[in-house]
C-alpha cells in the first residue's frame, strides 16, 4: 500500500490559470494541468533563487519530493511550449503557508499567504506591522 501523499506549503496562487498559444480557441487545443505545487516549485527555484534545500523546507517535503516536483512542472511547461498546448493551473495536494499580521497603527489584525507589500498594512498603509507569533511556526516571511 502506497503512503498518502502529504499536503505540499505554497505560498502563491496565480491570478491568472488559463494560458492558451496565440491565434487558438479553447476548444481547439488539448491542455497540460499544471498542479499548483508543480508552479510553486519553480517559483521558488527559478524565480525566488532559492536553493533546491531551502525550496523543500518552504514547500515541507524532502529534497527528492521537491526535485520530483519540479521536474514534473518543467516537462509539461516544455511540452505545451513545444507542442503549443494551453497549460490549465489547477489542484494538486497543498495548503497554503500563512502568517498572521498585526498593525500598530490601525490595530487590525489580518493574515497574509503571498503578498509583495506583506510590510505593508492592507487598511492603513502603515509600515509599523508586526508578526503576531513572532516567529513562532510561522512561514518564512517573519525571519527576515
Amino acid at each position: 500500500m502506497a503512503r498518502p501523499i502529504k499536503s505540499r506549503k505554497v505560498e502563491f496562487i496565480p491570478q491568472a490559470t488559463y494560458f492558451i498559444p496565440l491565434g487558438k480557441d479553447e476548444g481547439q487545443v488539448e491542455e497540460v494541468i499544471l498542479k499548483v505545487e508543480e508552479l510553486e516549485a519553480m517559483r521558488l527555484k527559478d524565480i525566488e533563487g532559492l536553493t533546491q534545500q531551502e525550496c523543500a523546507e518552504i514547500m515541507e517535503v524532502s529534497r527528492q519530493t521537491f526535485q520530483n516536483i519540479i521536474d514534473s512542472g518543467r516537462k509539461k511547461i516544455a511540452l505545451a511550449l513545444t507542442e503549443g498546448l494551453a497549460v490549465n493551473i489547477k489542484g494538486g495536494n497543498f495548503s497554503f503557508s500563512s502568517c498572521e499580521i498585526k498593525c500598530k497603527s490601525c490595530n487590525k489584525s489580518y493574515d497574509i499567504n503571498y503578498i509583495k507589500d506583506r510590510d505593508i498594512c492592507p487598511s492603513c498603509s502603515s509600515k509599523k506591522v508586526v508578526c503576531k507569533k513572532k516567529n513562532k511556526g510561522c512561514s518564512r516571511w517573519c525571519s527576515k
